[in-house]
C-alpha cells in the first residue's frame, strides 16, 4: 500500500492502465484508417490494371481513387500523432482523457475504414465503367468526393474530442 492512501492499481486515484487506453486509441486510429486506405487502393488498383490492358491512355486519369484512398490513412495518422504527443503517466493522464483519446481514435479509424471501403467499391466500378463510357468520369469523381467526406467527418469529430481532452 502506498503512503498516500491509494491502493496498487491506482496512483493518486487514477488507474495505472490509463496510458494503455490512450495508446489503444492511437492504434485504432492508424490501424482502421490504414485498413480502409488499403482496401480502397487494392480494389481501385485492380480495376486500373484491368482497364490499362485495353485502354492505357486512361490509366493516369483513373488513378484518382487510389490517391483519395491514401488520404484516408493520413487522417488516422494525424489523430494518432495528436494522441501520442499528449500521453503522460498517471496521475497526470486521467481516465477521462484516456477515454476521450480512445473515442477519438475509434471515431477517425471507423470513419476511415468506411470511407476507404466506399472509395474502393466506387473506384472499382467507376474506373471500369468509365473505360466504356467516358461521360461517367465526373459522376465517379462526385461520388468519390462524397465517400471521402465520410472520413473527413470522422477526422473533424476526433479533433474536437482531442481538443476537449486538452482543456480538461
Amino acid at each position: 500500500m502506498a503512503s498516500d492512501g491509494s491502493t496498487w492499481p491506482y496512483i493518486d486515484g487514477v488507474p495505472v492502465y490509463t496510458p494503455f487506453i490512450g495508446v489503444m486509441g492511437a492504434a485504432a486510429s492508424i490501424t482502421l484508417s490504414s485498413w480502409g486506405a488499403c482496401y480502397g487502393t487494392a480494389k481501385s488498383g485492380a480495376a486500373i490494371s484491368a482497364v490499362g490492358v485495353h485502354k492505357p491512355e486512361l490509366v493516369m486519369k483513373s488513378i484518382i481513387p487510389v490517391v483519395m484512398a491514401g488520404i484516408v490513412a493520413i487522417y488516422g495518422l494525424v489523430v494518432s500523432i495528436l494522441i501520442i504527443t499528449n500521453l503522460k503517466a498517471p496521475p497526470e493522464y486521467t481516465l477521462f482523457v484516456s477515454l476521450l483519446h480512445l473515442g477519438a481514435g475509434v471515431t477517425v479509424g471507423g470513419a476511415g475504414a468506411a470511407a476507404g471501403y466506399a472509395i474502393g467499391i466506387v473506384g472499382d466500378h467507376g474506373v471500369r465503367y468509365n473505360s466504356r463510357e467516358g461521360k461517367l468520369f465526373i459522376t465517379m469523381i462526385l461520388i468519390l468526393i462524397f465517400a471521402e467526406v465520410l472520413g473527413l467527418y470522422g477526422l473533424i469529430l476526433a479533433v474536437f474530442m482531442y481538443a476537449n481532452s486538452t482543456t480538461s
